[in-house]
């Protein structure tokens, strides 16, 4: 019996990379997965249902279970149909994979409107849109007595947590606000049997290798050598998170390497403290 038997999963941007790899694991170990894939190019543009139906086929072809879904999670009908789709088929939802993300990098001065519309709305409300989705299927189940026993593992980046990252500020602060959400879902749906968790991941896509200097940093290792930066080791993590034994929510980790770290967020570093009321001087000369 595979860690995920009998659990039903959607992961979103699972045609390629990252996502691709959690499908196959997911799938190995047991689990009957929707593999979502818009299909488009790094930038979001075009459509292509071949990558979802290309995982899909390799699942089925190793005696697996899963069904292609191409539906745009950007959008509300999007994801509403993605998460009917898992239930019609499979006959309910046990996990939530959100990882679907796109790039438009540019300088604060320069980037336009489309640049910061495009991946706001891929990112934070394409996890936000299958996640309410998702979580009103769970609150239905729970009032009706079946109590869920599911996971969500969101997609965050240590460009909007702990490396701010010249030229990304759309992808950073949609990450940032993807860890958060995360918490307050944790928070939110706990009383429906919901844990939700979130990764921050380094590994070689054609997302990283599209940003400056990563590419270097995660070069193929030679032949023999163990590929630490391959897409396939950060799904273990995403697996252990989704089955049902874990008991951990409200967490966000960074995944990279060989490495697993639990991040922490927003915290006091020093406080000044007045007995009065504030004045500019005061404050000056106290803040450093």
């Amino acid at each position: 019996m595979g860690a995920l038997a009998g659990r039903i999963a959607v992961i979103t941007g699972a045609g390629r990379g990252i996502g691709r790899e959690h499908a196959l694991l997911f799938a190995r170990e047991g689990a009957s997965v929707v593999v979502n894939d818009l299909g488009g190019s790094n930038t979001g543009e075009g459509a292509d249902a071949g990558p979802a139906q290309e995982v899909v086929d390799e699942i089925v072809a190793a005696g697996g279970k899963a069904v292609a879904n191409t539906d745009n999670i950007a959008t509300w009908a999007g994801a509403a149909a993605l998460i009917e789709q898992a239930v019609s088929e499979f006959g309910g939802l046990d996990v939530v994979v959100n990882n679907a993300g796109i790039l438009r990098d540019g300088f604060i001065p320069t980037m336009d409107e489309s640049q910061w519309d495009a991946v706001v709305s891929v990112h934070l409300k394409g996890h936000f849109s299958v996640l309410r989705h998702a979580a009103a299927y769970w609150k239905a189940q729970s009032k009706a007595g079946n109590q869920p026993n599911a996971a969500v593992i969101n997609t965050a980046s240590g460009s909007g947590l702990t490396v701010p990252n010249a030229g990304q500020v759309n992808y950073g602060a949609a990450k940032a606000g993807i860890a958060a959400m995360t918490l307050v879902a944790a928070d939110e749906l706990e009383r429906y049997g919901v844990r939700a968790n979130a990764i921050a991941p380094i590994a070689r896509t054609r997302l990283t290798l599209a940003t400056p200097g990563m590419g270097a940093l995660m070069a193929e290792p030679d032949d023999g050598e163990v590929d630490l930066f391959s897409p396939a080791n950060i799904s273990p993590l995403v697996a252990y998170l989704a089955t049902e034994k874990c008991l951990l929510t409200g967490k966000v980790f960074a995944v990279q390497g060989g490495a697993i770290s639990e991040l922490g967020g927003w915290h006091d570093l020093t406080t000044i403290e007045t007995d009065g009321l504030w004045e500019i001087d005061d404050i000056a000369g106290r803040l450093s």
